[in-house]
């Protein structure tokens, strides 16, 4: 064990995990990170709270973090590159450790061009492979980069990284993949996942390279709400290839329709998933959509969750 956290037990022993996603207000109001908490709570293993996603400022991913473990959810800590250098990094896995938390994810982040704050400076310190790298050597070092003198204490960290099976060159993704588990990836979550074609074709590329062996994937699934949400993540979101076939079903529906069109699309892509070899489980990312995450794991028949000691 790296952490001994749920999700970790879960997957070691076996069992098709589930996370989710909470993504923090773009306040300090606490009653928003509760109520998402309350819909996610049961339904899955552990929930990615987002950092600061498309570069708009929410509530720290630490602070929703802690919040949610006081809401006896478990949570995983996204941390970017974007917004820190390695001081500021290594104090906040400290931070987010001493608070509870014993899972991360590691990610470059969305460029400022995205959010809110379009003149702020990226800072890009060191790259997500590096953020990885950071990460084991703390924990398993007990070093700070740079440094030979060890801490004195134990961190717990089940770390993870992003996978995105469908950026180009395509064919240098599962080699990308392979610098982060020689990082020290435990886990991996990828992008959303709406072509299974290209999907597949990766997943071949991860195990002739025998990455599946050596950490957890999870496979991401986004539900879409509408045929507009559709054809601008195909447009703008890095990484998204949605098939002409999907497009096609999203646009054939009422609009009042669409989101349990959505729903169905989703929980027969779960299903492919589940069938490809070296996938663990998946990651859902119902973002502003919390409230139907339970609907989609019960009709995808991934509840209940187990139960882990």
């Amino acid at each position: 064990m790296k952490a001994g956290s749920n999700f970790e037990k879960v997957l070691a022993a076996g069992h098709f995990a589930v996370t989710g996603e909470l993504g923090p207000p773009q306040s300090n109001n606490i009653e928003v990170v509760k109520k998402k908490a309350g819909f996610l709570k049961g339904n899955i293993d552990a929930v990615n709270i987002t950092d600061n996603q498309t570069s708009i400022v929410k509530m720290s991913s630490i602070a929703a973090a802690a919040i949610c473990i006081q809401q006896g959810l478990e949570p995983v800590f996204q941390m970017t590159c974007r917004d820190r250098n390695r001081i500021a990094m290594q104090s906040d896995i400290f931070g987010a450790s001493a608070l509870g938390c014993l899972n991360m994810l590691c990610l470059s982040g969305d460029h400022p061009n995205f959010g809110n704050q379009k003149t702020s400076k990226k800072v890009f310190d060191i790259d997500s492979i590096q953020l990885i790298a950071l990460a084991k050597r703390l924990r398993d070092e007990r070093k700070l980069l740079d440094q030979e003198k060890q801490f004195n204490s134990e961190l717990k960290l089940f770390i993870g990284g992003a996978g995105n099976p469908f950026s180009r060159p395509f064919e240098f993704r599962a080699l990308r993949l392979a610098k982060k588990v020689m990082a020290g990836a435990d886990f991996v979550q990828t992008q959303c996942v709406y072509d299974m074609e290209r999907f597949r074709d990766w997943m071949k590329a991860v195990r002739d390279l025998g990455l599946h062996e050596k950490c957890y994937i999870l496979a991401g699934v986004a539900p879409l709400r509408s045929a507009d949400m559709a054809a601008y993540m195909a447009a703008n979101v890095p990484g998204i290839v949605i098939p002409d076939g999907i497009m096609k079903r999203m646009n054939s529906v009422p609009k009042d329709k669409a989101g349990e069109e959505g729903i169905k699309i989703s929980i027969e892509l779960i299903e492919e998933i589940r069938q490809v070899e070296g996938i663990k489980g998946i990651h859902l990312m119902a973002i502003e959509w919390e409230h139907r995450a339970g609907e989609i794991i019960e009709r995808a028949g991934l509840l209940p969750r187990p139960k882990v000691e």
